[in-house]
């Protein structure tokens, strides 16, 4: 879903986010195809791969973030992560 005031990706953002969508969830590694997390709106080369309960579960990211907490990740941590998996 595209928020109403925030520009397109680009064509080079666009096949960033399509290689992160198909990654599994760097949290929890859920097999993807996964949703795109952007950490800041528009920062989609700083974009992690999610499965939905880690994503916008109430448990995820947009909840209380329990299942980040007990696997010890962060958001940083997770961004490093998806570039490990990209350049592997």
């Amino acid at each position: 879903m595209r928020i109403k005031n925030k520009p397109a990706p680009t064509a080079a953002e666009k096949r960033h986010i399509e290689r992160v969508a198909a990654m599994d969830c760097v949290v929890c590694g859920a097999a993807g195809p996964s949703e795109v997390h952007e950490p800041e709106q528009g920062l989609w080369f700083a974009s992690m791969p999610l499965c939905p309960a880690c994503h916008r579960g109430p448990e995820g990211w947009h909840g209380t973030r329990l299942r980040w907490t007990l696997r010890r990740i962060n958001e940083l941590q997770a961004i490093n992560k998806t570039h490990e998996g990209l350049n592997a």
